[in-house]
């Protein structure tokens, strides 16, 4: 009987349920911390610990869903194919703000933890939090990092931005929906950008384009930014 409950259908089958009775918690009461990747994570935690079931006899059957991350990325192109045109006429401001928001995103993180006495594998680990986890492992790898705490810290940041982030920008009076989205995007990559599709379709097709741009942005600062932070900390 146990090997049922650690085998890959059991783990993809309790995986959809969490998220299925989370989404649904979410849409009752719509209140920003009942995230459903949130309330996920922490169900499956929950329910692991219970039941004394492995993790990694758990990750057999989650590594089937993580393998449709790299299509569920690529459909994104649909909605952005969709906007083409409302993205297109604001081409130029775009990739400025992707640029300022790749070297943002990686002097914010690596240079608070750099400033606040970490050692120089974990700060590189925390420089590439914004981007996509495969590519931030990439990255991590590249530069020193320890990609398992990179991918880690991608999670955090992906349910953090998409818990506070459109508070946070309402707040600051960021109203435009192509705005909203890039910031969701490039801010917290895949979470955050299903997040803003629910505020509406170009905010989701501004996310997707984000998630690219910054990504590419982010592959190429990243080596270039870590050597200046550590030579201003030293």
């Amino acid at each position: 009987m146990m090997g049922f409950f650690t085998s890959k259908a059991f783990s993809v089958f309790v995986t959809f349920v969490a998220f299925y009775a989370a989404q649904r918690l979410y849409q009752r009461f719509r209140f920003f911390w009942l995230n459903p990747v949130l309330l996920s994570i922490l169900g499956l935690m929950a329910f692991l610990t219970l039941t004394g079931i492995r993790y990694e006899d758990y990750f057999q059957g989650g590594q089937i869903i993580s393998f449709f991350l790299g299509p569920a990325v690529v459909a994104l192109g649909v909605p952005l194919y969709m906007q083409l045109e409302e993205i297109r006429k604001r081409g130029r401001a775009i990739g400025v703000s992707m640029a300022v928001a790749a070297v943002v995103g990686v002097l914010s993180a690596a240079g608070t933890a750099a400033l606040l006495g970490a050692s120089a594998p974990v700060v590189a680990s925390i420089a590439p939090k914004s981007v996509t986890t495969p590519i931030a492992m990439g990255i991590a790898e590249k530069i020193g990092g320890i990609p398992p705490l990179t991918a880690a810290i991608v999670i955090a940041t992906g349910i953090l931005g998409a818990v506070i982030g459109p508070g946070v920008l309402r707040l600051c009076g960021v109203r435009h929906p192509v705005a909203f989205g890039l910031a969701m995007g490039a801010a917290s990559h895949g979470i955050g950008t299903a997040r803003a599709v629910e505020e509406g379709e170009v905010q989701g097709a501004s996310g997707g384009l984000a998630i690219c741009l910054n990504g590419i942005a982010t592959a190429v600062v990243t080596p270039v930014l870590m050597k200046l932070v550590m030579l201003w900390v030293r």
